[in-house]
């Protein structure tokens, strides 16, 4: 779902492109733990706070927290409609420090 033209920036500030996040999502698949053979702890990730606003026709900006164990980031992802498919356009996760 990805438009040829995405590319992420990390929690961790480097930018990425499609192609390395293409590659490392099958990497992570093809691992035996998301494979269902050994599946992660049952809640292991918790998302919330999801926000979606229309920030030009057909594209949406989707906004929300995504909390693993100890490390909890905000997510962006830009999406655009066009003859009835979405596509991501950008992502892009930004580590919460602790107050």
């Amino acid at each position: 779902m990805t438009d040829a033209a995405f590319w992420e920036v990390g929690a961790s500030g480097r930018r990425y492109s499609r192609e390395y996040v293409l590659t490392e999502v099958v990497k992570r698949y093809e691992n035996p733990q998301y494979r269902g053979i050994h599946s992660p702890p049952e809640n292991a990730w918790e998302t919330k706070d999801f926000h979606c606003r229309e920030i030009a026709t057909n594209t949406y900006l989707l906004t929300y927290t995504l909390i693993q164990e100890n490390r909890v980031t905000r997510r962006s992802t830009l999406w655009q409609r066009s003859d009835d498919n979405w596509k991501i356009l950008y992502h892009q996760g930004t580590t919460v420090e602790e107050s």
